[in-house]
């Protein structure tokens, strides 16, 4: 799935179990998201891995995101 015109990105970052742990967060707090893996399949460092939620859920995604630290 391409997230469209209807989701912005929330979060992104070069190791993907700090996505998938950001997308657990909004899960549970009954957020929908979708990971956009972006990297390089040879070269893991090189590229970002990004979260996405619809616009609707945006701000308030952020501001769950933001409380975390990881």
């Amino acid at each position: 799935m391409i997230p469209g015109k209807d989701w912005v990105k929330v979060f992104s970052s070069n190791q993907q179990f700090q996505v998938e742990l950001m997308k657990g967060v909004l899960e549970n707090n009954g957020i929908d998201s979708v990971v956009i893996n972006k990297q390089d399949s040879l070269y893991m460092n090189f590229g970002e891995v990004e979260l996405y939620t619809l616009k609707s859920f945006g701000e308030k995604a952020v501001q769950l995101i933001t409380m975390q630290k990881i």
